[in-house]
């Protein structure tokens, strides 16, 4: 089950604490936070399978949610900024090639390094007009992507029209080719977040993914041996895959079909997650490897969880009532619905009904 891989202490499985924290803000002052959590397959992997057109109804019904906030499963540039700076703690060749942004083209451009970019995207932010002039937002977009934030370069981009989505104001030739090769991406975040952004008039969008605590590499020194931990984890795997297969077939064959509604529906249906939480983490937990690998692999993904829910209350902190839509990989949903819907003044919204 679900709760009894969420939370351990001492070698015994607890559902809940004994104190009662829901009774601190039953009289809470003000709105409660509704926050939204959209479990996606990852899009970029099923290019060609499907018109992204068909995304319009799914589009329809998350506008209708009006998210005031929109987070998304990238690294942070700012986290990216200290990995680098850790290479005896991280495989920053792997960052580099997996998660991080490379800002060097837009330091060029716009003469700010991650840093300075980062504090001028803040100072832009917190004085950014209701209708930002194209010039504005031309200049915004180059301090994303110097900040390592290519996604909300491309929420102001796409809110430009033909006529201003064009070199000047921090952007060079370089980066406009860049801007409008994202802009042709197959992947969620262009095809649904960055588009509902978009037309919400939202500013940016919010990275919140964190790979900090599910890093092979560092202090612990515990992976000595990657193909055996990966092999270990694949053998794990295999003893349930067909589940996942015959759990995931109604849903992948409604993306090809079109039917994107029923697609997303169905990869966000609870039986389906039950069947694949299993399969991935159950599994492991029970794969008898000597070296403890399948714990090891577990560990991991729940720390990175715990810290995507911490980034992503950090965005909705300063917003109390704010309506949050998090736009992640399915698997993440269990873990988030938990354990966001355990913070204060915070309701979770049923997808299902949304999507209804």
């Amino acid at each position: 089950m679900v709760a009894g891989l969420l939370l351990g202490l001492a070698g015994t499985t607890m559902a809940h604490s004994p104190v009662d924290l829901d009774v601190i803000d039953a009289d809470m002052a003000g709105a409660r936070t509704q926050v939204l959590v959209l479990g996606t397959y990852h899009l970029a992997e099923h290019a060609g399978a499907f018109d992204p057109a068909s995304l319009e109804p799914l589009l329809q019904r998350l506008e209708a949610f009006a998210p005031d906030v929109i987070t998304i499963e990238q690294v942070p540039g700012e986290q990216c900024d200290m990995v680098m700076r850790h290479p005896q703690v991280y495989s920053v060749d792997d960052w580099k090639a997996r998660w991080c942004f490379d800002t060097a083209p837009a330091r060029a451009a716009t003469g700010l390094d991650l840093p300075a970019a980062i504090a001028r995207m803040h100072a832009m932010l917190g004085d950014w007009p209701q209708h930002p002039t194209p010039a504005q937002r031309r200049e915004l977009a180059a301090v994303f992507l110097a900040a390592g934030d290519p996604s909300s370069a491309l929420v102001q981009w796409l809110q430009l029209d033909a006529d201003g989505r064009r070199a000047g104001d921090g952007l060079d030739q370089a980066l406009v080719d860049l801007l409008g090769e994202r802009a042709r991406r197959s992947g969620e975040v262009t095809l649904i977040a960055a588009r509902l952004a978009s037309r919400l008039g939202l500013a940016r969008l919010h990275p919140v993914d964190d790979h900090t605590g599910d890093d092979h590499s560092g202090d612990d020194g515990f992976i000595a041996d990657g193909q055996a931990y990966g092999a270990a984890i694949q053998a794990a795997w295999d003893t349930r895959g067909s589940a996942v297969a015959d759990a995931m077939a109604p849903g992948l064959a409604a993306l090809r079909r079109g039917d994107m509604l029923e697609a997303y529906r169905h990869i966000n249906a609870p039986a389906v997650l039950q069947t694949k939480v299993e399969a991935d983490f159950g599994a492991n937990l029970a794969h008898p490897s000597p070296e403890g690998y399948g714990r090891f692999y577990v560990g991991g993904w729940e720390i990175r969880n715990l810290r995507m829910v911490a980034n992503i209350g950090k965005t909705f902190r300063g917003r109390p009532g704010a309506r949050v839509l998090t736009i992640v990989g399915g698997m993440h949903k269990p873990w988030f619905d938990t354990w966001l819907g355990q913070m204060q003044g915070v309701d979770i919204v049923n997808v299902q009904e949304v999507l209804r």
